[in-house]
């Protein structure tokens, strides 16, 4: 997807979702620090070790609130949820704090260390 594509996808997702894609949730907020649940490169959360059947449902739920608000976006924008979802990814991973863990297109979770700079994959450069 072009890079300004991605933007403007990204900007709107934002502008109308920020609060369904926080975490305000003790729970999720717990395992985050944890290092049990972090952020996607596609826009979801997701589990980098074992977490509990409450935390799972939880991440769940907000999993599909993202789908939904990533599905409607995608339908105004004429992009593929995927895009969208991909585009939300650049966004939240620049959220990750230190101490949490983050998943990359590779599929390997790394954990952001103190003094380091938020995760930017190349496809995410504005």
């Amino acid at each position: 997807m072009k890079l300004a594509v991605r933007a403007v996808i990204a900007g709107a997702l934002l502008a109308i979702a920020a609060p369904a894609l926080s975490q305000s949730n003790p729970d999720i907020i717990a395992a985050r620090q944890a290092g049990v649940v972090g952020e996607r490169y596609d826009g979801y959360l997701g589990f980098a070790g074992p977490g509990g059947e409450r935390v799972r449902r939880q991440v769940g739920e907000v999993n599909i609130r993202r789908r939904s608000l990533y599905t409607g976006l995608a339908t105004r924008r004429n992009a593929t949820v995927q895009e969208v979802g991909i585009a939300a990814g650049c966004e939240l991973l620049r959220e990750v704090a230190p101490g949490e863990v983050y998943m990359l297109s590779d599929g390997a979770w790394r954990k952001r260390g103190a003094g380091e700079a938020a995760p930017e994959p190349s496809y995410c450069r504005r």
